[in-house]
C-alpha cells in the first residue's frame, strides 16, 4: 500500500463529503424555511452513516445541527 496515496485520496473524498453535505444541509434548510415548515430556530438532530465496501465497515456518526 502506498500510504501517501491512501492518505491523500482519503482526505479527498472526506473534503468532497463534508463541502457537499454542507451545500445539502443548507439548501433543505432555506427549503424549508421558505415554505414556512420551520422558523429557523430549530435543533436537529442529524446521522450520517460511512460505508466502506470491501472492508466491511459501516459506522454511524450522530450529532445534532443547531439553528441558534
Amino acid at each position: 500500500m502506498n500510504e501517501e496515496t491512501f492518505n491523500l485520496s482519503m482526505r479527498k473524498f472526506l473534503k468532497m463529503v463534508g463541502v457537499s453535505s454542507q451545500r445539502e444541509i443548507e439548501h433543505a434548510v432555506a427549503k424549508a424555511i421558505a415554505a414556512g415548515a420551520i422558523t429557523g430556530t430549530e435543533t436537529f438532530p442529524a446521522t450520517v452513516t460511512l460505508e466502506v465496501a470491501g472492508v466491511n465497515l459501516k459506522v454511524n456518526f450522530d450529532g445534532e445541527i443547531k439553528m441558534q
